[in-house]
């Protein structure tokens, strides 16, 4: 009998360098799809599985996957998505880049869009209360939303983390029959990548973002 996850075993072996790879190569993928293949079903599903493994602070599995692959749909979703980018842009004022407006412009083109949502509304309450039912809230969904980019990222599909189109959310509701007691959060534009090379990102060292035993000490 194979014990190897049986508690007290200490954790199964676990390629590191695989798993890192994915963790700091997934960035957003906005430009470089193939548009022309289709994503299949059984895939995308794979990875939702994946990303119903993440942590839930109220335990209630409250995720929920709409995945759009229909041209309509899609369509519905990208003109709102523009239409919201159109309004950003106006209260900047000024341009916006210009990898998020590529994106804009042939979001309908996507072979699939994943738009996780989590069944309830958040809690409107007085502080601190309110921000840590939240905090618990949104904790309880978000993690499912970023592990479903990393399962995507190492199945060669590309995505692009965005919540624009919450600006237009009721007319999206509207549209994709989504019920009133439902929260939209993060839109994934999905598809396999097409020439991307995907590097690590240049961030802070940790020395520089963690602080030890107290704001703003350093590790002993």
């Amino acid at each position: 009998m194979d014990t190897s996850d049986r508690q007290g075993d200490g954790p199964p072996e676990i390629d590191l360098e695989s798993v890192d790879r994915v963790l700091r190569t997934t960035r957003s993928v906005r430009r470089r799809i193939d548009f022309e293949r289709p994503v299949e079903p059984e895939v995308l599903n794979e990875c939702i599985e994946v990303a119903t493994q993440a942590p839930t602070g109220i335990a209630a599995e409250s995720w929920r996957f709409l995945v759009l692959t229909e041209s309509e749909p899609k369509r519905v979703v990208a003109d709102l998505y523009r239409s919201a980018l159109e309004s950003f842009r106006a209260a900047r004022g000024g341009e916006v880049k210009g990898a998020q407006r590529a994106l804009a412009e042939r979001l309908h083109e996507m072979p699939a869009l994943i738009l996780v949502c989590c069944e309830g509304r958040p809690p409107s309450d007085t502080l601190p209360r309110s921000l840590a039912l939240q905090v618990g809230f949104y904790g309880s969904i978000l993690p499912a939303a970023w592990s479903l980019m990393l399962a995507l990222r190492a199945r060669g599909l590309g995505s692009t983390w965005t919540s624009l189109h919450l600006l237009h959310a009721d007319e999206a509701a509207t549209a994709l029959g989504i019920p009133e007691d439902v929260t939209q959060t993060v839109l994934l534009p999905v598809g396999y990548t097409k020439d991307a090379v995907l590097r690590p990102a240049a961030r802070r060292p940790a020395a520089e973002v963690t602080y030890w035993n107290g704001w703003g000490r350093e590790q002993p």
